[in-house]
């Protein structure tokens, strides 16, 4: 079983930067895939970012790309999410995840790969 603990939200003006962290136990990130997704209130979640358990590939969505980086460090067994120059966006609650297996590149973005979830971190970007 793999627990997961995001961290690091809080609120940030418009252009502003953030990281959040994301600790997990149970497994070693150098073991585990990872990725990000967002939730808004009323709305679905979705895909942030996600990183191959290798560490080697990473991926984003376009409305975050250039300007979110996720990344793992092994020796702390902790996910990171860099989110730069933050866009006014619904307040949302951001979500780590980490998937059972090792999924292809094509899959870090679909929800149904992940079956251990984080309790969430508030983000709340004000213009």
């Amino acid at each position: 079983q793999v627990q997961l603990l995001e961290s690091g939200g809080g609120l940030v003006q418009t252009g502003g930067s953030l990281r959040l962290s994301c600790a997990a136990s149970g497994r070693t990130f150098g073991t585990l895939a990872l990725a990000w997704f967002r939730q808004a209130s009323g709305k679905d979640r979705e895909y942030v970012a996600g990183i191959k358990k290798s560490g080697g590939v990473t991926n984003a969505a376009n409305s975050v790309k250039g300007r979110f980086t996720v990344s793992k460090d092994r020796d702390k067994n902790m996910g990171y999410l860099q989110m730069n120059n933050l866009k006014t966006w619904h307040p949302a609650i951001y979500y780590c995840a980490a998937p059972a297996g090792n999924p292809i590149t094509s899959s870090l973005s679909n929800r149904a790969t992940y079956e251990y979830w984080g309790q969430g971190t508030q983000v709340t970007v004000s213009s």
